[in-house]
């Protein structure tokens, strides 16, 4: 059985008001096997997409590599943007070691609830992934429960967008947003290529692919 960890700490800047969160990096970010291509920080695995698509947003320029030019590029950008990074999952057990979200077990989540209680700016949760089993969402909705609280509908269609009070029952009382991207990995172009929406621009313009379409997705909630 192999003890999945999360390799990184959160990372929130000063004044941050949107926070991406995610599962977990792949295994090989946990055991510290990374390839040439992969990046030393969140969301930096050569097979992932968010870098790609936040990159030909802002055309921020950013090298692909295993260096700590690179890790600063990243970190650099969200402080000037005040976007915090904070996987919703602690570790997991897995019997095979991959990055599935279905071959987590014996999850443990991390204190998202206490995490926003810290930082009163932060406003917006962006999931990389909607509610699917073991996914970003669907691991919030049960760290909500803990807290007697719930997201409640904004909008139902792609990428949702839920919202829901925090500090019920305190002062606080925040309205926080949610908004569930589709996933950046390469598992997701199936279920982006059935979508209608893809498919009338696909009719428009042949060169038109899965990338494209999560940079336009994208840029509304970044």
């Amino acid at each position: 059985m192999f003890l999945h960890t999360h390799p990184y700490q959160p990372f929130f800047p000063e004044g941050a008001t949107k926070l991406i969160v995610g599962t977990l990096p792949p295994p090989r970010f946990t055991t510290g096997e990374l390839n040439e291509r992969d990046v030393d920080f969140c969301y930096g695995s050569s097979n992932g997409l968010l870098w790609l698509v936040l990159d030909r947003i802002f055309d921020l320029n950013l090298t692909f590599e295993t260096t700590e030019v690179a890790a600063k590029q990243r970190k650099d950008f969200l402080a000037l943007r005040g976007i915090g990074v904070c996987d919703i999952v602690h570790s997991c057990n897995r019997q095979k070691i991959d990055a599935s979200d279905l071959g987590m077990q014996n999850i443990k989540l991390r204190n998202l609830v206490g995490y926003l209680l810290q930082y009163p700016k932060i406003d917006t949760l962006i999931f990389t992934g909607g509610n699917s089993k073991n996914g970003p969402e669907y691991f919030f909705r049960k760290h909500l429960k803990e807290y007697d609280m719930k997201l409640e509908v904004v909008s139902n269609e792609i990428p949702r967008i839920h919202q829901f009070i925090l500090g019920q029952q305190r002062s606080e009382n925040r309205t926080i947003k949610t908004v569930s991207l589709t996933a950046p990995s390469g598992a997701a172009n199936r279920a982006i290529g059935s979508l209608q929406e893809y498919k009338e621009q696909k009719k428009q313009n042949p060169k038109f692919n899965t990338l494209d379409f999560r940079v336009i997705q994208y840029q509304k909630f970044f």
